[in-house]
């Protein structure tokens, strides 16, 4: 059975296959990426209803199931900003660095979290998983680290003492929250009946 990944981003269909690794090798699940001609606009204004749509559109499209996700950044003191604009708050991540800092200022509050929720949509569009993940974390006044991406090198998660971007790959797999979501969705994968 093939689960369509909703993203044309290679990097997150083989992130997606190292935190599923186990369940795929043990279920007939083949992960593949949509096609590249296929885009489904974010228009949710929740990180939930954007992978719903997502999901739901892709699995649609092309009659298979689809797992789809969306993340991002919330800022306590910019009362949860920029959520489901993480991405499209500048041109790239310099940019989007550069922004939220110059936004944040001098602020005290330096609390933060990254968000993700995951769905999967069976070949109908209808919804048939969904899980959410959180890590909970504080944004720095400057990055830290060459690993990651995104805002990965000012997110500091202080039970690790360490940024999303000076840790392993390891190490973010299991605190993240992509891979809490995750976590949560693998035995709900493990017992769903096609």
């Amino acid at each position: 059975m093939q689960l369509v990944v909703a993203t044309s981003n290679p990097g997150k269909l083989k992130e997606l296959q190292k935190y599923l690794g186990n369940c795929l090798e043990d279920s007939n699940w083949d992960l593949v990426l949509k096609p590249q001609e296929l885009d489904v606009e974010e228009t949710g204004d929740t990180f939930a209803a954007n992978a719903r749509l997502k999901a739901s559109e892709i699995a649609i499209a092309t009659n298979n199931w689809a797992i789809a996700d969306d993340s991002g950044l919330q800022v306590d003191a910019l009362n949860g900003a920029p959520g489901v604009y993480s991405a499209r708050y500048g041109a790239n991540d310099s940019e989007r660095i550069a922004r939220l800092l110059k936004e944040l200022g001098q602020e005290t509050n330096r609390k933060a979290q990254f968000a993700c929720a995951i769905a999967i949509a069976r070949p109908d569009g209808s919804i048939a998983l969904e899980s959410e993940g959180v890590c909970r974390g504080e944004i720095l006044q400057e990055t830290r680290g060459d690993g990651g991406f995104g805002y990965d090198p000012i997110f500091f998660v202080p039970d690790s003492q360490l940024t999303f971007a000076q840790m392993s790959s390891e190490v973010k797999r299991s605190i993240s929250h992509r891979g809490k979501a995750l976590a949560s969705l693998i035995p709900q994968l493990e017992k769903l009946k096609l």
